[in-house]
């Protein structure tokens, strides 16, 4: 019989699956009775974003932690970092949130964290699935029983009383922005209107913020999965339009003239006003453009890469002692002064104080980027031949600089180039970024044509 994990797919953030064909309440309650057994007895924060299939996933966690001899939080329909901060903060020992994040709806997953609130590190992850491979899960007594609670109040106003201490509020409230949103539908639609109207004092215009609904559209937001969103800025008169997928961690952002934003300008805005206030090291990913570095350079700050997944980033930026972080291409900002944890609020609060203090629009702030010209694609490849196609692109440009802490990443002197298998199907992921649209093309030929 095959091992238990090649039915799901595990990663540095977790378990995910389809949820009955792979993902089923019994492997759920395995999963959840060993994390139980590895943490330990205590509090557990269970959470979960708003899919068909989250209650009854739900049960099965509190049933598998429960019969380890945890005391379980449930926190409700919460995003996924307010699920990660009340975890750490509370000194649970652990919590988990019931999300596949931007896949789609027959997907689910778990995520997992440990005392701190971050996601499971290589060797705790390995230790709980062994654990659970060996189902030598704990079996507590009748008492050793713990109870159940439920506190749906206090994760959110933790996360967001932490995400106002960054910005002017005053400031913020006194614009009066008109703001455009899109929550899919997700974790978001219970949390962030009364986030941008009661904490931050904009008039909103919103779109996809019922919890009870199936999501609308594809889930990770991007440009071309955002028209309605456009539109409603277009229409409404917005200042800015922002995009959640469903457990609240990407964030996606459309300009007042409903030009949806690059994930990785996004970034770069927020990784600005950031460093405008505290410099210091910045960690993101192998895939996240250079757009960064020459922010980085303008306030005097050095720039560390890390592997792509959020638990790699944030390893590094704890080793780096880094003031922020992210992954741009997701659009995902992580600031240690609020959590070690990729969070959509507070990229659009320092957004929003942006604004208010330049007095400009976001088109206009993301027109003084430094512009860079983006491909990114997905090819499929026969095993076996992944060391021969690394090899010929890597051949194509000798003189480039190697990086292969992750796939591989040819550095150029106007562009860079990088590929990295998937860890689950035979697919490779090519990203390429360049100063010219001319040169963006040329690479991309010559590297499909070696790829394909």
């Amino acid at each position: 019989m095959p091992r238990r994990e090649h039915q799901l797919k595990i990663g540095v953030s977790g378990i995910r699956g389809v949820v009955g064909e792979f993902l089923t309440p019994l492997l759920t309650r395995e999963f959840a009775q060993a994390f139980g057994t590895y943490v330990g007895a205590g509090r557990v924060v269970v959470g979960r974003d708003t899919r068909a299939t989250g209650p009854m996933l739900q049960h099965a966690v509190h049933c598998g932690l429960l019969a380890s001899g945890c005391e379980v939080i449930d926190v409700g329909v919460l995003p996924t970092p307010t699920i990660q901060m009340f975890a750490g903060a509370t000194k649970a020992r652990g919590g988990i949130a019931l999300t596949a994040s931007h896949n789609p709806p027959e997907y689910n997953a778990l995520k997992l964290f440990n005392n701190r609130g971050l996601f499971f590190n290589h060797y705790e992850r390995n230790e709980l699935l062994d654990i659970f491979h060996e189902s030598s899960f704990r079996q507590a007594s009748f008492d050793e029983m713990r109870p159940l609670r439920c506190d749906y109040d206090a994760p959110a106003r933790m996360h967001i009383s932490r995400v106002l201490k960054l910005v002017d509020v005053d400031r913020i409230r006194t614009r009066g922005f008109k703001v455009a949103l899109d929550a899919v539908n997700g974790a978001g639609s219970v949390m962030t209107p009364g986030f941008l109207t009661e904490n931050l004092g904009c008039k909103l215009d919103a779109i996809a913020i019922d919890p009870t609904k199936p999501f609308p559209r594809e889930a990770e937001p991007k440009p071309e999965t955002l028209g309605d969103l456009a539109e409603l800025v277009r229409r409404s008169g917005s200042a800015i339009g922002f995009a959640q997928d469903p457990d609240g961690d990407r964030l996606a952002v459309c300009d007042e003239n409903g030009n949806i934003l690059d994930n990785d300008d996004v970034f770069g805005l927020c990784l600005d006003a950031v460093l405008l206030r505290t410099p210091g090291n910045v960690v993101v990913n192998l895939m996240t453009s250079a757009v960064v570095d020459d922010i980085a350079a303008q306030h005097g700050c050095r720039v560390y890469r890390s592997p792509v997944g959020e638990a790699n980033v944030v390893e590094f930026m704890q080793a780096a002692n880094a003031v922020v972080g992210g992954e741009g291409s997701n659009g995902g900002l992580i600031l240690p002064a609020v959590h070690h944890c990729r969070d959509s609020y507070t990229a659009m609060a320092l957004l929003l104080d942006r604004m208010a203090a330049t007095g400009l629009p976001v088109s206009e702030l993301a027109a003084r980027l430094p512009r860079y010209y983006r491909f990114m694609d997905k090819v499929a490849f026969e095993h076996g031949k992944l060391g021969p196609m690394m090899q010929a692109l890597e051949a194509l440009y000798p003189n480039a600089t190697l990086d292969r802490s992750d796939g591989l990443k040819l550095l150029l002197d106007d562009a860079w180039v990088h590929v990295r298998s998937s860890n689950t199907e035979p697919l490779l992921r090519l990203a390429i970024e360049a100063k010219s649209p001319e040169r963006l093309a040329e690479i991309r030929a010559a590297a499909e044509k070696v790829l394909r």
